[in-house]
């Protein structure tokens, strides 16, 4: 169930719905965090974040699923990104996210990636 769930969070964002993956699939109270930063919690502080992050991506190359696995209550997603943002400039890298799920939504995620 959770990797059908976490499948159609990434053919989402794929098609550039990011954000109505993040409004079907995500909790009120959600904890974000990139790496060992503090994390942002709440769906409305977390919304915010989302925008204002696409909003700053000044050029799209690609974006690429690289492997999925789903556990008990938990989802990961390695993800290969490719794009220019306005204050950060050329970024090409792999992600991987973590989420961690409770009736059916992410509860808590986190980004693991190269600074």
């Amino acid at each position: 169930m959770l990797l059908n769930r976490i499948n159609h969070i990434n053919e989402l964002v794929l098609q550039g719905k990011a954000m109505e993956a993040f409004e079907l699939y995500y909790d009120d109270n959600v904890s974000m965090q990139e790496n060992e930063s503090e994390p942002t919690v709440g769906k409305d502080a977390n919304r915010q974040r989302e925008i204002d992050f696409f909003g700053s991506i000044t050029e799209f190359r690609s974006a690429e699923v690289l492997n999925v696995s789903a556990g008990e209550d938990v989802t990961m997603v390695e993800w290969h990104y490719d794009y220019t943002h306005r204050d950060w400039g050329v970024k090409n890298y792999r992600q991987v996210s973590v989420q961690k799920w409770r009736d059916g939504k992410i509860v808590a995620e986190k980004f693991y990636y190269p600074n």
